[in-house]
């Protein structure tokens, strides 16, 4: 048992339990630049440990009652297969290219992922708190489902070459387009987060990217450190450790690049920062072509149909 290895994963067991997020945003890059871990191994061990602790912590969302079921069905029809083709296209990557090339290309998408998702975290925490209207429930209509699709299959493609965002990206696009409850968000995405990370784990498994000695201690932290982080989920200083996760993250990424391929890193950021700030203006653009109908029916007498 490697004492270090179990304190790292029980202090980001407790960081996933009280926010849902971090998981594999840090865990892989700790992995990989503190403890020399190949990056796909890295990549497959922390997705085979993120999917047992997020199951862990599901258990308890679960219990709490906070969790928005058909929306984590309609993510993870979306999410399980685009990750699963993100772990096969590293596996033909890694039959056609050099493992120097290879770690090179996961480094540099890995880093400029982790950097959005850094943005993405600080843009959470500083601008998005107070502008979306909450709910606790709504009615999930067609356009919900079809969002939720296409949600999870970005980001789980994504998440099965990377490991990083299940957590961090995934909840900022409930808030953004769902305008879901803190507490909501947190429950449906550790639940969907569970799914989406066991499927890709088994793929990683399968591929043979997981050392499970690795996993085993890491485990051995997070379990608990996932159980004590979500009964603290309404006590946690939210704000804050969103602001320092968005910090370390992007710092996390810088360093990582500095690793991987000059010409391909800013290509990954630049791409996940296009769909990205098209997604957060969504909800703008939406609410307003939302009051242009219903000015447009009050106009001619007729009652609005409900907004996104």
């Amino acid at each position: 048992m490697d004492p270090a290895i179990v304190l790292f994963g029980f202090c980001i067991g407790l960081l996933v339990g009280m926010t849902g997020m971090g998981g594999g945003s840090l865990m892989t890059p700790l992995l990989i630049l503190i403890f020399n871990t190949s990056p796909t191994t890295a990549i497959g061990t922390d997705i085979v440990y993120s999917a047992v602790t997020k199951m862990v912590g599901s258990w308890r969302h679960l219990k709490i009652g906070k969790v928005n079921m058909e929306l984590v069905r309609w993510l993870s029809f979306g999410s399980v297969p685009a990750a699963i083709a993100g772990v096969i296209l590293v596996s033909v990557l890694e039959q056609h290219i050099s493992e120097d090339r290879l770690n090179s290309l996961v480094y540099a998408v890995l880093g400029g992922t982790l950097l959005m998702v850094g943005v993405v975290t600080l843009t959470r925490a500083l601008i998005l708190k107070g502008l979306i209207d909450e709910r606790e429930r709504f009615e999930i209509e067609k356009r919900h489902k079809v969002a939720a699709i296409v949600i999870g299959a970005t980001t789980g493609f994504v998440i099965g070459i990377t490991s990083a965002g299940s957590g961090t990206v995934i909840a900022i696009l409930l808030i953004a387009i769902y305008r879901m409850t803190p507490k909501s968000v947190v429950g449906t995405d550790i639940v969907h987060a569970a799914v989406l990370l066991t499927a890709a784990g088994i793929a990683h498994i399968i591929a043979g990217n997981v050392d499970f000695g690795l996993a085993g201690n890491i485990l051995i932290g997070s379990i608990p450190g996932v159980i004590i982080g979500a009964a603290l989920s309404d006590k946690a200083p939210q704000g804050f450790i969103r602001i320092a996760l968005g910090i370390v993250l992007m710092a996390s990424g810088i360093v990582t690049i500095q690793k991987g391929d000059a010409t391909v890193w800013p290509i990954a950021a630049g791409v996940a920062a296009v769909l990205l700030g098209a997604v957060l203006y969504a909800p703008h653009y939406m609410n307003k072509r939302y009051k242009r109908e219903k000015d447009r029916l009050a106009a001619a007498g007729e009652a609005p149909q409900s907004a996104t």
